[in-house]
């Protein structure tokens, strides 16, 4: 399911297993942004070795690139789009592509599991800015009471 989602970008599968594909498919983004010989060998040995040529209809392994396999993606596309995002790199929604029938609240014919889309997040960074706080200015002359109070025990 990871290969097909860094192949594809969108897919459509059930809500626990999108869920579980989040937590996999941040970590793989990770690994590409770090960009060594090590990351790109635990990359291979985790996705499958399919290229987006094969998937689409040949059959013919030995004529396969490096450039078209899903770990090349990942490597030379995707990871370098997440550079300034520091995580979030994938998102969950829950329904379906195109609801089938008269069913639109997104759950499976058959068996009635409920679907979701997962997909990579595109766009920039949004940077949260942080409010200032007011604080009020003292009067040089007054003194809270609670101080006042204690400066009169510790001088008696």
């Amino acid at each position: 399911m990871l290969t097909s989602l860094i192949l594809h970008n969108r897919i459509e599968t059930t809500l626990p297993k999108a869920k579980e594909l989040k937590r996999i498919a941040d970590k793989m983004i990770t690994l590409g942004k770090k960009n060594t010989l090590h990351a790109r060998r635990q990359a291979l040995g985790y996705l499958m070795p399919v290229s987006a040529k094969t998937e689409s209809g040949s059959k013919d392994t030995s004529a396969m690139k490096q450039k078209d396999t899903a770990v090349h993606k990942l490597f030379t596309e995707l990871a370098p789009s997440f550079a300034e995002r520091n995580g979030g790199y994938t998102r969950v929604l829950r329904g379906r592509l195109q609801p089938v029938g008269k069913r639109l609240d997104g759950r499976r014919p058959g068996d009635n599991a409920e679907m979701a889309i997962i997909e990579f997040v595109t766009g920039a960074v949004e940077k949260k800015v942080k409010k200032t706080r007011r604080v009020t200015k003292k009067i040089a002359g007054e003194a809270p009471a609670t101080e006042s109070a204690a400066t009169e025990a510790a001088a008696e």
